[in-house]
């Protein structure tokens, strides 16, 4: 069997970028392989090392362009396709779903993208016979797929029904579909600057959020925007960046940022002053942590460790421990599109379980007066609030203190009765649907008492 072609010089231009995502998409729906793993590191894709970067950048859009829409993709197929999507050869559906997604939400000539998903087909062995039927299908989608999109009346086949379910459940229908529809759009680019975030606005053409963040729309390598190479900020959504505030002023104190990596908030961390040890069980996370950290100029001891098991030299325990623990993660599916497809609802108690082991393990840690910021970017109240209503309730000595507003800039639906921090993909609203949202994120400050 022939190896795998990536892209030749003589190529159909944009055609190995369609190629790759057409592999990407398909990994994810019948191979059950994460965006991540895909897309960086030692198990990415190949092809990726051959692709410029506008044709990197037009293949992720690609893959996450249709992976956020799905289920309105499925709805659209179906109505046009008398038999359904064929089952016997996956490249034919990765065709079809990334052509139409082409044709309906995103700046590509119809033409163009029938085209060049009926090569797609035409270059695979399985999926040849069907080039015929890609073809007139996707004709049709440019006719007819508009309305069709209409049908749907907004975004939530696009979310898991098991997970749209649950969010009606915990949030009120209303605000489960807000969280759906603000999951359709294509998500900023997020950065927290060292200091003087105007001026990083104003340089990176983006604005200041109230908390300080950087929010842009800008494209492309990040390697290349100005400040990377100067280690002047780090990529890091909004809402991730609120659970290392909540310590208060750590100059100088020792804090423990349990399943560090990347490193956003071990970033966070440090530059406040705090002496920071990382610790990771995934040895190429840490090395990316360790890396990010020698391009921001800051100091972090780094620990590969398993978090629940690792014990500290000098057991005198911690003025403050940050734990982002494990999770569902479906609080990321903005950014991360895959999510929803790949978890199932078993996840969440299966993880629940190892939260709940990782936060007594935190508070074992922590000097009597410690502080534990227990956080998670899910959206399933078993993975947060509910797992610190247990530590309270069965941790003598350990006390809750409320977040409030005038903490989070002011923005008071982000903060529970409870008083403890609870963003959602809806939150933050912009008249721009790209430059609003959050991700999905839980937090709460714990003392332990002497």
């Amino acid at each position: 069997m022939p190896p795998p072609r990536y892209a030749t010089s003589s190529e159909v231009p944009g055609l190995a970028a369609r190629r790759i995502a057409a592999d990407v998409v398909d990994g994810v729906l019948h191979k059950r392989r994460t965006l991540d793993d895909q897309l960086d590191g030692a198990g990415a894709h190949p092809g990726l090392k051959q692709l410029a970067d506008r044709d990197r950048a037009l293949m992720r859009r690609l893959v996450a362009t249709t992976l956020r829409r799905l289920g309105t993709l499925g709805h659209v197929l179906s109505r046009l396709l008398d038999r359904g999507v064929p089952t016997d050869a996956p490249r034919a559906q990765s065709a079809l779903l990334i052509g139409a997604a082409q044709i309906l939400w995103m700046d590509v000539p119809d033409h163009a993208a029938v085209d060049l998903s009926v090569r797609l087909v035409q270059a695979d062995r399985r999926a040849a016979k069907y080039a015929g039927l890609v073809n007139a299908v996707l004709r049709r989608c440019a006719r007819e797929g508009a309305s069709l999109v209409e049908e749907v009346k907004g975004h939530a086949l696009d979310i898991p029904p098991w997970l749209l379910k649950r969010w009606v459940a915990n949030y009120g229908e209303a605000t489960a579909q807000d969280i759906a529809a603000a999951l359709g759009h294509e998500p900023s680019l997020d950065l927290t600057v060292k200091s003087e975030p105007a001026q990083w606005a104003s340089r990176l053409h983006g604005e200041a959020l109230p908390t300080g963040t950087v929010r842009t729309l800008l494209h492309g390598s990040v390697t290349m925007l100005p400040g990377f190479a100067e280690g002047q900020w780090w990529v890091q959504d909004a809402a991730a960046a609120l659970p290392a505030r909540l310590f208060g002023d750590i100059a100088g104190k020792a804090v423990l940022d349990l399943c560090a990596a990347p490193g956003g908030k071990t970033a966070q961390l440090a530059q406040a002053g705090a002496r920071v040890t990382a610790v990771d069980r995934s040895p190429a996370r840490m090395a990316r942590l360790k890396d990010n950290m020698s391009r921001l100029q800051l100091e972090v001891e780094s620990v590969v460790s398993d978090a629940a098991e690792w014990q500290p030299v000098e057991n005198g325990g911690f003025d403050g421990i940050l734990i982002d623990t494990p999770c569902t993660s479906t609080g990321t599916i903005r950014r991360h599109p895959d999510v929803g497809w790949l978890r199932q609802e078993a996840d969440v108690t299966t993880l629940a379980t190892l939260q709940k082991r990782l936060a007594r393990k935190a508070i074992s840690l922590l000097k009597p007066g410690g502080m534990l910021v227990y956080c998670t970017c899910s959206l399933e109240p078993e993975e947060g609030e509910q797992i610190v209503e247990g530590l309270l309730a069965d941790e003598i000595g350990l006390r809750r203190v409320p977040v409030s507003a005038s903490e989070v800039a002011g923005l008071s639906e982000i903060v529970t009765a409870a008083g403890d921090l609870r963003t959602l993909p809806c939150h933050l609203p912009h008249q721009d649907p790209r430059l609003g949202g959050l991700d999905g994120f839980y937090a709460a400050r714990l003392v332990r008492q002497g």
